[in-house]
């Protein structure tokens, strides 16, 4: 992602309502996380670009690093107080089942040879440690926007699922996000000139909030999203 898109996440992910609830959604699993009786520790958040949704996982106890492979990125996360790293999701710099969490939000459909980035993810997990993944849907909504953000691809559940199976973790839950919203993000897409990362007039961004939170007390987690949110974990006998 370029310099300039980094600094454009950074300034909107605080207010912009897909960043916001994207924030709410890592929540939620942290919370379930602590209800299954797993007790905050190490975090890493891979791709933490300004340090969002690594001041989630500080707010519930966790002990968060963030990285980020850009200089822009690390910096805007420095400047924020979080504790970063510099480095490549392929080669990361941890020592081998330390972490007890690793969050990769948006992360994989960056990286070409995405199955070295999650077996690196695998091999820094202790036994039993969990990761988060969250990754674009869907080549058929492939746009502008996407080579403007340096994707390399979308993904379906079989091929998400393969990915972070072949790297030697076992799948939990995988679902979609960003459901509700789909046709409206098909149709700007069709004639999308470059990134949707757009700072919105208050009350556009206020509906487009209303309906991504009404999201969350719908049975649509099955349906065809814009998104796919995945948990997995290392097995304890690896």
């Amino acid at each position: 992602m370029e310099a300039t898109e980094i600094r454009k996440l950074a300034a909107l992910e605080d207010t912009h309502w897909w960043y916001r609830e994207r924030r709410a959604l890592l929540a939620r699993a942290l919370r379930r996380l602590a209800a299954s009786g797993q007790r905050p520790g190490r975090a890493l958040d891979i791709g933490a670009a300004g340090g969002g949704n690594t001041r989630v996982l500080r707010a519930h106890g966790w002990r968060p690093v963030a990285l980020e492979y850009s200089v822009e990125g690390a910096g805007v996360a420095r400047e924020r107080g979080l504790d970063v790293i510099r480095a490549d999701a392929r080669h990361l710099p941890v020592g081998s089942a330390g972490l007890d969490l690793v969050v990769a939000f948006d992360i994989l459909e960056h990286v070409d040879a995405d199955h070295l980035a999650a077996a690196e993810i695998r091999r820094t997990l202790r036994p039993g440690g969990t990761a988060l993944i969250a990754v674009p849907c869907d080549m058929r909504l492939w746009s502008a926007h996407d080579v403007a953000v340096g994707h390399v691809r979308r993904y379906d559940r079989e091929s998400l699922r393969a990915t972070v199976e072949k790297a030697g973790l076992v799948v939990d839950e995988l679902w979609s996000w960003n459901v509700l919203l789909r046709p409206v993000a098909a149709w700007r897409r069709r004639t999308s000139t470059g990134s949707d990362l757009d700072d919105l007039p208050a009350v556009v961004n206020l509906g487009l909030r209303a309906i991504i939170t009404a999201e969350r007390y719908l049975p649509v987690k099955g349906l065809p999203g814009v998104s796919l949110v995945l948990r997995a974990h290392r097995p304890t006998d690896d």
